[in-house]
């Protein structure tokens, strides 16, 4: 049996992309043979939250306890330098295949209560390619007795075809991000990114530059989607959409990962809150007994 569990493969023309039993995770997306997401191994235990989802909270949770309709959820930590939980209890668990087609798969997990999350719910998420890219669904539904909340996020690395992001160029038309303290914590206080190194409202290189961000008051199209582009040197470029159900997004550049990954790839994270929204509510949604939410996401190689 591989590490991450049964591996369910779709297609449409020139586009492949396999998703994996354990996490529902995107373990490779290829299009034309170029990847558009740096993946792993079949028999890896992905790092870094690699091209993982994240639920039932998105980015961290400060350890310790936080409640909510009555129950008190206890987190631990597995960054234990900065006491924090990070990314959600999802990413490991396996998921059930409810429906697969050529160029779709859809994925289920009912999360029952722990100590961290102490609240029944039903993620599911579906993969599927088309002429567009990539679209990824999200349905969360609450099948506890009390008011649930939750966040969610993806954490996909995008490839390049150079060494490094180096020489790329990046556009994300976000007008403010989330200050964070030395525990990767929001501060409270959302900041303008103008005249800063983290304004990419224009197309900018990346060079030099270390991102570990989250963005907000992202601009969208009349029909509410959000998009930003990463074009490498060689002039590979993808572009990330989001739908109005991911109010913010996290950029990446793998400076503190292990040597043979860092700034090889660039990770651009739709979310539904900052870091920490469980404890402090910012952007925390919250689900009624019976009651749903959906979310998509997509991307798709430009050239």
């Amino acid at each position: 049996m591989l590490a991450s569990g049964e591996q369910f493969e779709i297609v449409f023309g020139e586009q492949v992309a396999v998703i994996t039993e354990v996490g529902a995770t995107l373990r490779t997306y290829d299009d034309g043979g170029v990847a558009v997401v740096e993946g792993f191994g079949p028999e890896a235990i992905p790092d870094a939250c690699r091209n993982q989802v994240c639920y039932p909270w998105v980015n961290r949770v400060g350890s310790g306890e936080w409640s909510f309709s009555g129950r008190t959820a206890k987190a631990g930590a597995d960054n234990v330098v900065k006491a924090t939980l990070n990314h959600g209890l999802a990413r490991w668990r396996a998921f059930r295949l409810d429906a697969r087609g050529e160029d779709f798969c859809t994925l289920s997990l009912v999360l029952h209560p722990t100590p961290e999350f102490p609240f029944l719910t039903k993620f599911t998420v579906t993969y599927e390619l088309g002429p567009e890219g990539l679209r990824v669904t999200s349905r969360v539904e609450n099948l506890d007795d009390v008011d649930v909340p939750f966040t969610l996020g993806f954490h996909p690395y995008f490839a390049v075809t150079t060494p490094t992001i180096d020489g790329a160029t990046l556009s994300i038309p976000a007008a403010s991000y989330v200050r964070i303290d030395e525990r990767m914590l929001p501060t409270g206080e959302i900041a303008p990114v103008e005249a800063t190194a983290l304004d990419f409202r224009e197309p900018a290189l990346v060079d030099g530059v270390v991102l570990d961000v989250t963005y907000g008051d992202l601009a969208r199209d009349e029909a509410g989607v959000f998009r930003a582009t990463l074009t490498d040197a060689n002039g590979h470029a993808i572009e990330v959409s989001q739908d109005s159900s991911f109010p913010y997004f996290q950029a990446f550049s793998a400076d503190t990962l292990a040597p043979g990954r860092r700034r090889t790839s660039l990770a651009l994270e739709p979310m539904t809150a900052p870091a920490d929204a469980l404890r402090t509510g910012t952007g925390r949604l919250v689900l009624s007994p019976g009651a749903t939410w959906t979310g998509a996401w997509g991307v798709r190689r430009l050239k």
